[in-house]
């Protein structure tokens, strides 16, 4: 009997279904090991291997569709570009994972290993999983043992004291006693103000698996009294003398977005059902999508897949149409929006406009290193996507045209269809340079204090921005300057910063083109006063705070601690918000020093 026709999948689908499954299971495997030595390297302060930890997870991925791809074409000796095989294929892996604890992740490794044979051709829902198989699971989580739940039976200080106890590290803390009376200090104040022994409404929550991110652990909870709930994020520090602290209490729903924010790289969490963890952070942080809350926790293919399913949906209920985005255009990129969805759709031009000289390959690969980067809370995380597929009738006639005119061999158009062969989507964001035509003069030092923060935070985490002009920052709406344009950027460790020689003659002085040599890695940042022109207001407010940025020795400071090996502290809450450790000696490396002159 004819397969096709009684919708069963042949012996052959069903092999390749396998095949897929186990080739998931197996990456989970490897991702969660990697994920599980997230710990000791924290207690051992292994900075460097935190950093190569992140790097070889984010590539386990593609490696692993790699590997199922070629057992795929296996285990059959059938013609696997039978797009019919695919579709019984899909049929049956959905039986398969139907009551996979992880079955959306696991369908997305079958889109994975389906774009890769087809190389992004014929994406349709008969085919693979471009909808959701089932709507979330969106029971409470009370069945569920990803959290501990507290009350609070004798007092606020024991209750914390038992939170701290149930998270025990190999390595002691430094002061507990202390560190329990901050905490009870800012929910008593802040948090739960007026609260008293016995509270039986309230119950506190916290999630069993430690986050671990860089030089950080965080303990992520919430607080519940009646039917309100507030986070409850205890961010620990080692102070790298055998001893581990807590460095503050954030309980903002904006502060806690900030930790989980598109501008970080992503935890180290053992969670062995993300989906269920993903409903807990969301319950901290309503506003949050589930794909960056996916992206944040590791997952980020996965959370590709949430975020193409949410434009989806977003066209279903809008009428407007994409448009180019507002800014200066930019001479490597076509950036387009929809002014309803707070995300930009980033093209790469066809030729790039002078005097760019970088390749299409190259920026490819810029945004290849930051996805595998620390962004240090100051670079956009970015979804490179292939043939994404749009309705030609929500396009603008201007960005159509712009499109056609400058990145004509992206595109596939039809009566119906604007097809995408390649893009980057990313946060939109206010460019720095039109959030400072309207700023006020306060909101101008703010946003130029952070303008440079971003700039040293990058620096510390081995990222030089190259191009500094104000276009390439975007505001948040926290606040945060964030930078977003890669096509530039370099290894701090790689470029050779100088000070522009002094002339020798008038002749010397007057010229038109440098007197002195450059080669191609030279940076001279006496020339960074230049991102100013035509902003004196920006400049001055960047001068009073940051004017060591125009000195080539707090440059070369920071390349030098860097090859020795150091690495800096980059916080996801203010500094102000640290508590006080006064029994506690400095834990600074000199990279930290060197943002202080």
């Amino acid at each position: 009997m004819d397969n096709t026709l009684t919708g069963a999948a042949s012996p052959t689908a069903r092999r390749i279904a396998k095949t897929i499954l186990n080739g998931f299971d197996a990456y989970f495997a490897d991702f969660q090991n990697i994920t599980l030595g997230a710990k000791a390297r924290f207690e051992k302060a292994h900075w460097q291997g935190v950093h190569v930890a992140h790097r070889e997870r984010i590539d386990l991925y593609k490696q692993k569709v790699m590997q199922v791809c070629e057992l795929v074409r296996g285990v059959t000796s059938k013609d696997i570009s039978d797009i019919e095989l695919w579709a019984q294929a899909k049929r049956a892996y959905a039986q398969l994972v139907s009551s996979h604890s992880n079955y959306e992740i696991a369908e997305t490794f079958f889109n994975s290993i389906f774009c890769r044979i087809f190389e992004h051709q014929h994406i349709h829902e008969r085919h693979m999983f471009v909808k959701r198989s089932r709507a979330p699971d969106d029971k409470p989580l009370r069945d569920y043992s990803i959290y501990i739940s507290y009350r609070i039976e004798n007092g606020v200080v024991d209750l914390v004291a038992r939170i701290l106890d149930d998270f025990e590290f190999s390595v002691p803390w430094e002061n507990k006693k202390r560190d329990v009376a901050n905490i009870v200090r800012v929910i008593q104040e802040q948090v739960l103000p007026g609260i008293d022994c016995p509270l039986p409404d309230v119950r506190i929550d916290i999630l069993e698996s430690v986050f671990y991110r860089n030089k950080g652990a965080y303990l992520v909870g919430r607080a519940t009294q009646g039917g309100g709930c507030v986070p409850i994020i205890l961010p620990l520090l080692n102070n790298e003398r055998g001893g581990i602290y807590v460095d503050t209490v954030i309980f903002k729903p904006d502060d806690a977005s900030i930790i989980f924010s598109f501008t970080r790289s992503y935890f180290m969490v053992d969670a062995p059902i993300p989906s269920r963890f993903v409903r807990f952070i969301k319950s901290l942080m309503p506003q949050k999508e589930a794909s960056e809350i996916y992206n944040s926790i590791g997952f980020n293919k996965h959370g590709k897949t949430e975020f193409y399913r949410n434009v989806l949906e977003h066209m279903k209920q809008s009428d407007d149409k994409f448009i180019i985005a507002p800014g200066i255009k930019g001479m490597v990129m076509s950036v387009f929006t929809l002014p309803s969805y707070g995300i930009v759709f980033k093209i790469i031009k066809d030729k790039f406009d002078p005097p760019k000289t970088v390749t299409e390959a190259i920026v490819k690969s810029q945004y290849r290193l930051v996805s595998r980067s620390d962004r240090a809370g100051r670079m956009a995380d970015t979804q490179e996507y292939s043939n994404f597929i749009f309705y030609r009738n929500r396009f603008s006639e201007e960005l159509l045209q712009e499109l056609k005119k400058v990145a004509p061999s992206k595109l596939e158009i039809d009566d119906k269809r604007v097809v995408v062969k390649h893009l980057y989507t990313e946060r939109r964001m206010t460019p720095l340079n039109l959030y400072l035509q309207s700023a006020t003069e306060e909101q101008i030092y703010h946003v130029m204090d952070e303008y440079g923060n971003a700039i040293k935070q990058l620096a510390a985490a081995n990222i030089f921005t190259g191009d500094m002009l104000l276009k390439n920052f975007g505001v948040t709406r926290h606040g945060r300057v964030v930078f977003y344009d890669y096509d530039e950027i370099a290894p701090i460790t790689e470029c050779h910063f100088r000070k522009i020689p002094e002339p020798r003659n008038a002749e010397e002085e007057m010229a038109d083109r440098p007197w002195y040599t450059v080669a191609e890695n030279d940076v001279f940042p006496e020339e960074f006063r230049l991102f100013f022109s035509g902003n004196p207001s920006a400049r001055k407010a960047f001068e009073e705070q940051h004017r060591n940025l125009y000195d080539y020795r707090f440059w070369q400071g920071v390349k030098d601690a860097l090859l020795a090996g150091q690495v800096g502290d980059t916080f996801p809450y203010r500094r102000r918000k640290r508590f006080e450790r006064q029994d506690g000696a400095a834990d600074r490396t000199d990279i930290d020093y060197l943002f202080e002159f």
